[in-house]
């Protein structure tokens, strides 16, 4: 809120908030993502929401695909931080996968993200995120499975088995939508994945 009595003109918003980051544009874009797709995501739509004019925008960008590549690669560091951040400090790699499972079942927001960009592939900037986000996760289950026993091609089978599970859950809900499952159904699911994927202690 602004301290003067009267309102502040348009060009003054972002300063009566603070003045926007780029980070807040990406943020504020990744959340149109979730809810529009990636189509949705423009200058003037956006500066409406966040209560600021299109001159923000400019400071931070030079174009809408800038805008998209740093809504995307924020997407991308955010789950690296949050996601397997987190994980690193659990030394038992099967306690690791089931953590890993049971946090990734919960991120709903993540969810619908990832739903919204698997709609949007063929788009220039959308495919080489997705590849590196999925060639990571690929690997991080690779790696995990492979210190939980298995032997190479095992581990690289048993990840992209992991991983399709996981994708093809995911159109599953877009499709149900809006008759998902309800929560414990979705518990029982994922304890049912990890008791068939994770191998047992020898």
């Amino acid at each position: 809120m602004t301290t003067a009595t009267a309102p502040a003109p348009a060009a003054e918003k972002p300063e009566r908030k603070g003045r926007l980051s780029a980070e807040d544009w990406a943020q504020a874009a990744l959340h149109l993502i979730a809810e529009q797709g990636v189509s949705a995501v423009a200058v003037e739509p956006l500066a409406r929401r966040l209560g600021v004019t299109k001159g923000s925008f400019y400071w931070h960008f030079p174009s809408r695909d800038a805008l998209l590549q740093a809504a995307l690669e924020r997407w991308e560091s955010i789950e690296q931080e949050s996601v397997f951040g987190m994980l690193e400090a659990v030394p038992d790699p099967r306690q690791r996968l089931r953590d890993l499972f049971r946090m990734v079942a919960h991120e709903v927001t993540s969810h619908i993200i990832f739903g919204a960009l698997l709609k949007a592939m063929d788009h220039p900037i959308v495919r080489p995120v997705m590849e590196r986000v999925s060639q990571r996760r690929l690997d991080y289950l690779t790696a995990s499975f492979r210190q939980a026993g298995l032997g190479r091609s095992d581990a690289q089978h048993r990840a992209r088995l992991v991983y399709a599970a996981y994708v093809g859950f995911l159109q599953l809900q877009l499709q149900l939508e809006p008759a998902k499952p309800p929560r414990e159904e979705l518990e029982a699911y994922v304890e049912h994945m990890m008791a068939v994927v994770i191998p047992p202690k020898p």
